[in-house]
Parts: C-alpha cells; structure tokens; sequence
C-alpha cells in the first residue's frame, strides 16, 4: 500500500538540501535535490515502519494545500513542498528486512542436539542479537 505525506524541500543558502515532514516531526538532507528526494523516501518508509513496530499512532497526512513552508524552517534560499509516496512493506523488504548470510562456529554437539529438537540456529541467534544490542 502506497503511503504519501507532504514534504517540505529547502535549498540552504551554503548548498544541499533539507528536508522536513511536517506532521511526523523528521527531517533529513541531501547534497542534491535527487539525492533529498531519495534521503526523503527512506526517511518517511523508515519513520512508519518504526511506528508500526512500536504500535505507534501515526498522524494524518495533511493536504498539500495546507503546508507553509515558512512555518517549518526560515533560513533558506528557495523552497517548496512536494508529496513523497513509498510503499512501505516493499520498501521494508528491500530496505530494512534484507537478511545476509554468516557463517557462525558452534560445537558439533550444540549443533546436533539443537537439530534434534528442531530449533533455528538462525532464529536463536537473531533473537539474541535483537536482545543483546536492545532492539526488541
């Protein structure tokens, strides 16, 4: 499912490109506007992934219409504001959830009896990584 909110696009006085979504209160930037308009997609699919993970509420997007761009940010060489559309769960899929393979070294012991009772080495070990770094 597509998810858009609007986005307002600064073009700072020193170079680059800043980005800020209004009503979700995050920004990002970019040293081009192809490279905000990119920082922007991974920022808005990164921001409601998180929320869905964490059960969080999150707000409305508002119409275009409404966004001022001088209520945001004041300092700025040009501005405006345009939509940014991601479908987050493709996104997350190539994004945030894209699993690498590595290569552990654990007793052969360890290893045949936790085959015996048909448990995931994979799945033990990312749910004790999760634990450990706090991630959970």
């Amino acid at each position: 499912m597509l998810s858009m909110y609007p986005a307002c696009f600064y073009k700072e006085k020193e170079g680059g490109y800043s980005v800020i979504f209004p009503v979700l209160g995050t920004a990002t930037c970019g040293d081009t506007l192809d490279e905000a308009v990119n920082m922007a997609v991974d920022c808005l699919a990164g921001y409601l992934y998180n929320a869905r993970l964490n059960k969080e509420i999150v707000p409305k997007a508002p119409d275009i219409g409404s966004i001022d761009v001088n209520t945001e940010y004041d300092d700025y060489e040009s501005a405006f504001v345009n939509i940014i559309a991601v479908d987050v769960d493709e996104y997350a899929k190539k994004h945030f959830e894209k699993t690498v393979s590595r290569t552990v070294t654990i007793p052969e012991w360890l290893s045949e009896m936790a085959e015996e009772k048909g448990i995931s080495l994979s799945g033990i070990l990312q749910n004790a990584l999760k634990q450990e770094l706090h991630v959970i």
